[in-house]
């Protein structure tokens, strides 16, 4: 009997805890939203889209994966009231599936011969086969995952 109360409490917890680590769901931009970094309407580059939402639901799109890490990366010029930690979610438009995905968990493409809104781009993939195939097809230089991301990868782009 102990068991079965022990068992129903961390399968409890566990659901618990997973759900509130859920991320908070992307978003469409309007018209009349803008990236944050470059002042771009967002909404005419739909293939490319990226958002960060915080924790208190606020959202920023950009109209590229560079754009979202020059924020990321910058949150002290972009919004000053706001530090990684108040974030909540980040997502990116997968390159194929045109499907935000989320950011933390995709597979960048740097220095291929595809050019986003903003020029040279990194270019998003839901998982490392595509990324590698993109990277084969479009003379990409390499792959990398959101932790190795850094601004001077970012700043090599412009």
């Amino acid at each position: 009997m102990m068991k079965k109360v022990i068992s129903c409490f961390l399968i409890l917890l566990l659901t618990t805890s997973f759900a509130s680590a859920a991320d908070k769901a992307p978003r469409k931009p309007t018209k009349k939203d803008k990236c944050p970094v470059c002042g771009m309407f967002v909404y005419k580059y739909p293939d490319w889209v990226g958002e960060i939402i915080f924790k208190d639901d606020s959202v920023f799109f950009f109209d590229g994966a560079k754009d979202l890490f020059k924020y990321y990366f910058n949150l002290k010029k972009y919004n000053p009231k706001k530090i990684q930690a108040d974030i909540d979610s980040m997502y990116v438009t997968e390159y194929y599936d045109l499907k935000l995905i989320n950011a933390r968990d995709a597979f960048y493409v740097i220095g291929s011969d595809v050019y986003g809104p903003m020029g040279n781009e990194l270019i998003p993939f839901a998982n490392e086969p595509d990324a590698r195939e993109f990277m084969k097809d479009h003379k990409g230089k390499k792959i990398l995952k959101f932790d190795s991301i850094t601004p001077r990868a970012i700043k090599s782009l412009d």
